[in-house]
């Protein structure tokens, strides 16, 4: 996989979580107060490893050809993070669903 393909997997995948946590958001703002504030919390945290994992996408997208892989390795961390994030919201989510 070259560089592109690399960054537009990674950008791709950065706004299927984003679009899911839209959804998230959606439904937190439905919630009662105190399931509020849980929900919010959880998404800020999404928000902020998305905010890495788009950081790293741009060193990315702005290095040479030779050290990009290098930074891929930074970045797939950072994607980690989001999804693991992101998991951790819609699980919370989830369980206060059933």
């Amino acid at each position: 996989m070259n560089r592109d393909e690399y960054v537009k997997n990674l950008k791709d995948q950065i706004d299927r979580w984003n679009a899911e946590a839209a959804k998230l958001e959606a439904r937190a703002k439905q919630a009662q107060a105190g399931a509020r504030a849980e929900y919010t919390a959880q998404l800020e945290q999404f928000r902020k490893r998305s905010d890495d994992a788009l950081k790293e996408m741009q060193r990315i997208q702005g290095a040479s050809m030779q050290a990009w892989g290098e930074l891929a390795r930074g970045a797939d961390a950072a994607l980690k993070n989001m999804q693991a994030a992101f998991e951790k919201a819609r699980a919370s989510f989830e369980k206060k669903k059933s």
